[in-house]
């Protein structure tokens, strides 16, 4: 194994100062269930009812990536996903300007933060779009206009609780998630016990009538777990903020097994009850708007309004999580010159203020462009690759040598046996479910919708280039360790 030359023991520390505890963590993810209500609409019009089988199936999945993570995250203790891939593949590096493990590390992170800023603008348009629908002062105004005042007030609420580091995302997260949650499993429990539930239309709809088994619809169905990942895996979101728990050894696990299992309960609830009360054909109808029609069964027609505080109320929620998420990743590149570094700059209350301006920045940026469905698709390719990147991360975190000091302080450990299953999770990103989402991409919305996805990614590899060119420049010959400590006096600066 690699003797991994790029690891030193400066390069570990971090300024984000360790706020929270296991509650205060799984309280901000908390906005990741929302996920599903638009993902619900694409993946049932390709496997109709067989889609409830998908959702739970893909949390299961979820648990089985984010033990692994989780134990990088609380070792390492850095942001997640980015944090810990340009830690592992950094740390092997060989001396020069452009290091094949930093460029891999950075790569990953990038891929990482695209999964979640995709998320900021399309549910923001969302919200805009079902408060037209639904309000009709709100009717005449133009589209475009609304989304950007309705981005403008989320992203200000969200910076001005976020600049209070992530306890104060907590307490606005635990606010949210009270409007949210409970009244969304309200929602899809009521037909249960009314009668509008049919457990025979899931039966008799379980898959399409022409449905043939053949090798384009094998394919489809692993595109659609692509899909469905991207929303059913997403707590993982929990380790994001590895570096901010008190004590991460402790509280990282419990906050990530809390939110799977309410995401679990929440994913198979809410796909079950939708398509047994509406059915295929109800489902087409209302669109991405899925819960409206149930709601309006359970209440009648206040139950349009209480839908409506429903999924606003969720939506500003999940921007919250993937803002503050997304936000950490690109200050945690910037600590290590993946990205400018004035991105690792923190306030007073150790919060990347910087890197969340920007994150609103390009949120705002996005707003306009009003079709956020392809959007969603092209990011999908981003989290599979990310993935498959973080269970390489972990197979090397347990083998290589220069990891062994850090392996015998760690407080969380996922269960035995589990580098054999980051392997095998490994090659189905790699070799099953990316190919099958750009079948799937490709089938529903255009191959336009890959090279979007293939351009994105790709767009950050000049961009990498140019910022080690720069930094080598600025750095001259001076050692890392010195290089390393003035950027953490900079910060406490």
């Amino acid at each position: 194994m690699t003797d991994c030359e790029g690891y030193t023991k400066t390069s570990a520390t971090h300024s984000l100062v360790k706020s929270i505890d296991w509650k205060e963590g799984l309280i901000i993810a908390l906005g990741v269930p929302i996920l599903i209500l638009p993902s619900l609409y694409d993946i049932s019009g390709t496997v109709w009812a067989f889609s409830i089988i998908i959702w739970g199936v893909s949390v299961l999945q979820g648990f089985m990536q984010n033990f692994a993570i989780g134990e990088m995250a609380a070792a390492l203790e850095v942001p997640g996903i980015g944090g810990c891939a340009q830690k592992i593949f950094g740390a092997s590096s060989k001396k020069g300007k452009y290091k094949l493990g930093n460029f891999l590390g950075a790569f990953t992170a990038w891929s990482y933060w695209f999964t979640w800023t995709p998320v900021i603008p399309i549910f923001t348009i969302m919200a805009g779009t079902y408060l037209q629908e639904f309000v009709e002062p709100l009717a005449s105004i133009n589209s475009t206009v609304l989304n950007l005042v309705i981005g403008m007030m989320i992203f200000g609420l969200i910076i001005v609780a976020g600049m209070k580091g992530l306890a104060g995302g907590a307490k606005l997260g635990l606010i949210l998630a009270a409007i949210t949650i409970i009244p969304l499993v309200v929602v899809v429990t009521i037909p249960f016990f009314t009668g509008e539930f049919h457990l025979s239309t899931i039966q008799n709809e379980f898959l399409p009538s022409t449905w043939k088994w053949n090798f384009h619809e094998i394919f489809l169905i692993f595109g659609t777990f692509a899909i469905a990942q991207w929303s059913a895996c997403a707590w993982e979101s929990v380790a994001t903020y590895g570096a901010e728990y008190k004590d991460p050894g402790k509280n990282l696990p419990k906050a990530l097994i809390g939110c799977g299992l309410i995401c679990l309960l929440i994913y198979v609830l809410v796909s079950s009850s939708v398509f047994g009360t509406l059915g295929m054909s109800g489902i087409e109808e209302a669109g991405y708007a899925t819960l409206v029609p149930i709601a309006i069964k359970d209440f009648g027609e206040i139950g349009s309004s209480i839908a409506i505080i429903l999924l606003v109320s969720g939506m500003i929620m999940l921007v919250q999580t993937a803002f503050l998420g997304s936000s950490r990743t690109l200050y945690f590149m910037g600590k290590e010159g993946n990205m400018p570094r004035f991105f690792s700059h923190t306030n007073k209350k150790n919060a990347p203020i910087y890197a969340m301006l920007f994150q609103a920045f390009i949120g705002m940026c996005m707003i306009p462009l009003g079709s956020p469905e392809m959007i969603l698709a092209a990011s999908s390719f981003g989290f599979c690759l990310a993935l498959g990147m973080s269970m390489l991360c972990f197979i090397k975190f347990r083998r290589e040598d220069c990891w062994k000091e850090v392996r015998s302080k760690r407080k969380y450990i996922a269960p035995r046996g589990w580098y054999w299953v980051a392997f095998g999770l490994m090659i189905y990103q790699f070799f099953v479910l990316i190919p099958c989402c750009a079948i799937w991409s490709m089938d529903v919305f255009g191959i336009q919708s890959v090279v979007l996805g293939a351009l994105i990614l790709l767009v950050y590899i000049p961009v990498w280039v140019y910022l080690q060119h720069k930094n080598a420049n600025a750095d001259g010959d001076l050692p890392e360790e010195v290089i390393a400590s003035s950027i953490l006096i900079d910060e406490k600066e």
